[in-house]
This record gives C-alpha cells, structure tokens and sequence, in this order.
C-alpha cells in the first residue's frame, strides 16, 4: 500500500516528462541550428548576413567566425573550429555542460541549477573577450581571424 501523500507511478513518470520537456526542447532548436548551419555552409558567400562592424569598418567583432566555428563542429572538425573562433567553442562546451547538468537535475526532480556568478567571473570573461577582440584586430593578431 502507498503512503497518502506518495505519488502514484504515473505522476510521477509525467512529472519527469513535464520537468524534462523545456530541456528537450531546447535542445532540439539548438540542434536544429546546428544542422542548419552544417548543411549550409556558412564559408561560401550570400548565405548568411554579413557582419555590420565588419562590413562598416573593417575590424572583426568577438564574433566573427562563430558560425563557421559552429559549422565545423557540426562537421567534428574541432580544430577548423577553434581556429574560426575559440571563444564560440568554449561557449558551446559550456552550454553542453550547463545543459547536461540541468537535465541530469530535472530527471532526478531536483530545481534547475541557479546561474550566479560572481561579479568578477562576469568582469573576467568580459576582460577576456575584450582583449579578444582588440589582438584579433592588431596586425599581429592576424592567426586570431576567422
């Protein structure tokens, strides 16, 4: 016999469809996505938009090169990748590793994890893409460009 406030098997088994269902779905867009962009390839021209700093000014934003970083993950060619753009790369093993822990958490019915970081990681990575950004666009920065 069930205790009374135990939840039957099947509450609980749409519970978890229901906990797990937003992460699915994120996932499937972020899927689609990347099919998208590895079926149309993002280095042959008229495709995708252009950069508007770097069509107006010539200079490379920190994300320049983020779709041809995503089309060769698509492709499992991580080093074309990093070299498209590094920092996308790292964003998207830290969304991979965010949303792995966020579905391990809704399948066993515990909250989504809080995301709060401090003030100065958020300083630092903003620091860093900064400095991304500005050797990026020095001559010496030319390995940097997508």
């Amino acid at each position: 016999m069930h205790p009374v406030n135990a939840p039957s098997p099947s509450v609980s088994r749409g519970g978890r469809a229901a906990r797990l269902a937003v992460p699915a779905g994120l996932l499937a867009a972020v899927t689609g996505a990347f099919a998208y962009v590895g079926a149309v390839d993002p280095n042959e021209p008229g495709h995708y938009p252009v950069c508007p700093l770097l069509h107006l000014t010539g200079l490379y934003c920190p994300g320049c090169g983020g779709l041809r970083s995503a089309h060769a993950v698509a492709h499992g060619d991580l080093l074309a990748a990093l070299q498209a753009n590094a920092p996308a790369v790292l964003g998207y093993a830290g969304f991979a590793v965010l949303w792995t822990v966020w579905v391990v958490r809704a399948a066993r019915g515990a909250p989504a994890p809080r995301i709060d970081p401090p003030p100065v990681l958020l300083w630092s990575l903003g620091a860093l893409v900064l400095v991304f950004t500005v050797v990026r666009n020095l001559p010496f920065g030319g390995w940097l460009h997508p």
